[in-house]
Formats: C-alpha cells, structure tokens, sequence
C-alpha cells in the first residue's frame, strides 16, 4: 500500500469540535440500577431521592445522663442540683433518648451522690445534646441530582438516606485494540526489535478511570485485512473502538485507511506535540481513535480526545482535580490546638474565588456531599479573618467551580429541582444553595458570597414582600428581583391532625408544642407577623425557640413527634405525609446582582426558569406552588 500524507492536519480545538460533533453519542442512554454499595464511581442518570430520614431516631450526641429538661432548671456549679434515679437515664453517645426525656447532660456535669441519686452541675436546655431524627437527611430529600459522580461520601449519604436502587449510567464499552508486529505481551521476555506491550494496559486504566468497561482483545500484527475486520468486529460490539499504534503515514501504519474503507475519517493529524500522529473516525456510528504508538503521544492524544468524548457519554464534565486560593468574607472562628478542616462552597462571584463556610458539625455527612471544598484552620490560631487568603483542597474540579451558580439564602424545594434540571441539559454548570435565610441570603449578597438569594421577607406595613427590604440593606448595588414561584405557608401538623389545631390560636394551648424557623428566615418574619396580627406573644408559644433552617426539617419535627406543629411550605409537608391547615400565600423571589446577569452558567439557569415547562411541570408536581409570574422581573 502506498505512503500516505496526513489528510488535513488540525488544531487541537478544530479536531476536538469536528470529532465530537460528529460522534454521536447523544443515544448514549444506556442505563442500569444498581445497590448503593455497588455504585462507587459511577454516574448518576436520574436525581436520587432519601427514602428515610438520617438519623432516623432522636438520639444522644453526647455521653451522660437523659433527663427532662425542665427537671434541671437552676442547676449550676454553684448550686448544684440532685435528681432521683426516676429523673434521669444513663446513655451513650448515639443511644436512642428515652420518649420521657428531651435533654442530656453530659457526663463530665454529673457526679454520683448513690445509687439512686445524681447531682448535676449544669442545667439542660430542651433538646440540648440530641441529634434530632432528620438531622443530617430528611426523608424525600433531594441527595444527588443527575450527572453526579459518586464518590464514597455520596455512597454513605445514600445509604444513610435509605436508598436501596441508584439509577447510574452503563459504563460505554470500549475495545482496545493494540497492534503491531514488534509487540509481544507483558512477562515474555522481549527479543531484539520487539517491546513489551504497555500501552494497551495503559488505555485501559485510563477508560477505567474515566467511567468506562475496557475490552482489550489480543495483539493485532501489522496486516491491513486483520485491521479492518477486527476494527469493523468491535465497532458492532463497543461503544468506542481505541487502537493502539499504526496511526501516522507510514508505509504499515493501516489504522487511518481502515478507518477510511469502513466509516469516515475525520482527521489525520493534529497540531500537537506529541501527539500529532492522531486518526479519528466514526464507523458504523462507533467513535475510532487511532492513537499514536509512543507512550507520551499516546497518553496526550488519549487526555484530548477520549476524555471528553466519555465525559460527553456519561453527561459529565472532563476535569480535573486542583488547588485554588480563595478569600474568605466573614470571620471564621476557631478552637486553638485542633487544626480544622473546613468544608466551603467556593464562587467566581467577583475577580476572586470567594469560599463560604458550610455546617461545620461532625455529624452532618450531607455537608461534605455539597462541599466545593476543604480548608484547613491551623492548630496555632484561633480562626481566620475576613479578606484573609486560604488555600482550598477541591473536592470538585476548578472549572466546575467556575460554571458553578451559587444560591445563598432562603430554603426552598423548587431550588434543588432547579439544580437537577440545569445538570441534566448543562452538565458542566453546577448550581447549589446555602440555606442561611432570606436575611442571610441579602447579607450574603451585600458581601460578594453569592451569585443570587432567595427571599420571601414580607414588609408588614406594605403587605409586599422582598422589595422594602433590599432598598434598605442593599441600595447601593445595583440589582434585579425575579420571582421564582408563589407558595402557600401553613401549619404542618401530624396525619389526621390528632389535636384538632385550627390556627395560629391554638399555638398557645398547653398541649401543642411547636417548631419555629431561624431568625432571619421569611418564614420567621411570617410568623411574627401573624402572631402580632393576632395578638400572640412568642413566649406563649410552646416551642418558639426550636430553631431548624429548611422546611423539610420542620416538617421532619413534626413527624418524629419533636414537634405538633411548624409553620412551612404545603409541599414540604405533602413530601412527608402531613397535614396542612394554609395560613397564606406569599411571593418567594430571587435577588441577583445586575453584574452576573450576563454570567453564561446563570443564563442558562435563568433561561430555564423562563422557558421550561419540564420544570414548571415538576414544581407543580410538588404541591402549594403557583408559577404564575415564575421569570417575571419584579425590579
């Protein structure tokens, strides 16, 4: 066969942008289910729902002793306090609190009078020391939205949430086709003018890493008829046909006119050094890669060319893993003698990468699935400054981090249906939210943290919602206030509503304990509203200062008995299996600063807030929504 010159060498993007747009994988839908325990780095293809909540008991967070709280009230070191063995129950650190207790007091403010007696130093505060059921995950939560490789923490938060089937992506199969007369296997002993055959093995832990089932078939000796139907065979069984060696012009390199004789060749040759030697082709509609037979060439052309091409397969984004300096906006406090590590979100919300601080309890697993991040607080200092510069581990790749849409605020479900939604049509944009409040979300809009907040913070006096507010804190900055979705609040109560509450009213009876929102959340506002409205004192409430941060975690209160009653959203308690008495409609908006309008992740995100009925037909499908204005700017 005549020597044949490269066809029409490339650039590298030319080639990648040819080569992708020409193999076809957007059929790639091959799907499987499989237990948690086996889905360790696999893809999701569907969101990924808790089916129960984590922990699923109240239970103790501490050694020491049960008690009830109200039994302990005026205990101190100076005064201490003697409780009969009746009053409290020896407990571990993760044992179940007895129903007749709410408190636990740990054990280094407890000594033994007898055997039937304590004395406590310290009084308990209801609920102090109880790792509350729902705590870490609430049952219907949203745990990993699609196109999310799972790693080990994703496994153990699945199976914290009782998933028992995750619907993952198959792995594409790919053939490995090594060829050449002058390569012999690995373990035999290499005669002059033969070398051991490495780079297959190489390819096939690059497809492993990458999400892909390699097929390596036996070594193909430098024949064009073999060539052909081994290339042709393994087109009709692989999902990507990788050949090794055989690539550039020479007088026995047949991979680019087998290419050529059975499908189309697209290129032959690409500027890059080394690497240049690369034949890429479609056949039967299975992607070829003709790599080049020297190891670096190979391994480069392999990163270029069939990284991205499984990551378009798998619907991910082909990264890598990085370090980044970041700047820390609020003061971070610290304990001397631990170094700390601290899980952030990280966002490209200014010139900068700006890194947030998540929930720094040891117990919430959930906050590592959401981490962009890790830093680390020396053991020598008390905690970091605002503006000071930290060095952050990613737990995802930069570039993620720079597509990434970063919502801090108030809590609300359409926002997790919104991330699945934009992952599932954009795979390289990340969009994820921090449930600080509407207060917190306005606060951390004025300091740089985020790309948009949400807020439902009602103006008493107007009757409107969000707009008094932001002429207030954030007049210098120029904004835009979009409305997301109107939502009815309401009392959650327990199934068939056992104590006949009506309304807020029946909040101050002695019987009805309550379970109240953080201070700075819309829904705290609500509540004060209403009450005042109604001429109740909070100190009559029950239970007003139970604070939780997300309605689901209300709702989770009220179902594992914390709680009679919480004021959240209908879909909250429809996830859950609740009853509702509404209260009232409010307008739950969106606050982003003019100067990401134009940022391409938040565009999409907004254009799929304006146009897809999908996730219009989705927020519905929850319950206590109106989409109405949904993408109406408001000011």
């Amino acid at each position: 066969m005549r020597r044949k010159r490269y066809l029409n060498k490339l650039s590298l993007k030319e080639a990648q942008k040819l080569f992708l747009e020409h193999a076809d994988v957007g059929i790639f839908n091959k799907t499987e289910n499989l237990s948690p325990r086996e889905s360790l780095g696999r893809i999701t293809a569907e969101p990924v729902f808790a089916r129960i909540s984590s922990p699923h008991y109240h239970c103790s967070a501490m050694d020491g002793i049960a008690v009830l709280a109200e039994d302990t009230f005026g205990a101190s070191t100076a005064t201490p306090l003697r409780l009969s063995k009746e009053q409290f129950v020896i407990i571990d650190t993760g044992d179940p609190v007895p129903p007749d207790f709410n408190a636990v007091i740990m054990i280094e403010k407890v000594r033994e009078v007898d055997e039937n007696t304590i004395e406590i130093l310290s009084a308990a505060a209801p609920w102090q020391y109880i790792r509350m059921a729902g705590e870490d995950i609430v049952a219907t939560e949203l745990i990993l939205t699609r196109g999310h490789f799972i790693r080990p923490i994703d496994l153990a938060a699945m199976l914290s949430g009782g998933v028992q089937s995750v619907t993952v992506k198959k792995k594409p199969v790919v053939a490995v086709i090594p060829t050449g007369d002058e390569i012999v296997e690995p373990g035999e002993i290499p005669e002059p003018g033969t070398i051991i055959d490495s780079n297959s093995y190489m390819l096939e832990a690059m497809v492993k890493q990458w999400g892909g089932h390699p097929a390596r078939t036996a070594i193909v000796e430098d024949d064009f008829e073999k060539i052909t139907d081994i290339i042709k065979q393994a087109a009709a069984d692989s999902d990507i046909v990788l050949t090794s060696a055989g690539s550039s012009a020479g007088r026995d390199d047949y991979i680019p006119p087998a290419i050529e004789e059975l499908g189309e060749l697209l290129v032959h040759g690409v500027s890059i050094s080394p690497g240049k030697p690369t034949a890429l082709g479609v056949v039967d509609g299975t992607p070829v890669l003709g790599l080049p037979g020297y190891p670096v060439s190979m391994a480069i052309a392999a990163e270029s060319f069939l990284k991205p091409l499984m990551s378009k397969m798998l619907g991910i984004s082909a990264t890598g893993k990085q370090k980044v300096d970041a700047f820390i906006t609020r003061k971070i406090p610290s304990k001397l003698g631990s170094e700390e590590y601290v899980r952030v979100k990280l966002s490209h919300t200014q010139d900068v990468v700006v890194a947030t601080p998540l929930s720094r309890g040891a117990s919430v697993l959930n906050s590592l699935v959401r981490a962009d991040g890790i830093m680390k607080i020396p053991e020598n200092s008390e905690g970091l400054m605002p503006d000071e510069m930290v060095k952050v581990e990613l737990m995802r790749s930069a570039e993620d981090i720079k597509n990434s849409v970063v919502a801090i605020g108030s809590h609300d479900i359409t926002l997790d249906i919104l991330a699945d939604e934009i992952k599932a049509s954009h795979p390289e944009i990340n969009f994820s939210s921090a449930h600080v409040g509407s207060l917190g979300g306005l606060m951390a809009i004025k300091r740089g943290e985020a790309h948009m907040a949400g807020t439902h913070l009602l103006d008493e006096e107007t009757g409107d919602y969000n707009v008094s507010y932001i002429k207030r804190m954030l007049s210098d900055m120029e904004l835009s206030l979009i409305n997301l979705v109107y939502r009815t609040q309401g009392l959650i109560v327990t199934p068939g509503n056992p104590k006949n509450i009506k309304d807020l009213s029946d909040l101050v009876r002695d019987d009805v304990t309550f379970c109240n929102r953080q201070r700075g959340s819309g829904t705290r506002v609500l509540l004060d509203y209403q009450l005042k409205q109604a001429g109740i004192l909070s100190n009559q409430v029950d239970g007003y200062a139970r604070e939780v941060y997300t309605h689901m975690a209300v709702a989770s209160a009220v179902t594992t008995g914390i709680a009679d009653a919480g004021l959240g959203i209908y879909a909250a308690a429809k996830a859950l299996g609740l009853d509702f008495i509404p209260i009232s409609e409010e307008r739950y908006d969106l606050i982003i600063p003019d100067k990401f309008i134009q940022n391409p992740s938040l565009a999409e995100l907004l254009n799929i807030i304006n146009e897809s009925d999908n996730f219009r037909k989705r927020v519905l499908e929850l319950g206590g929504y109106d989409t109405r204005d949904m993408g109406k700017v408001i000011m």
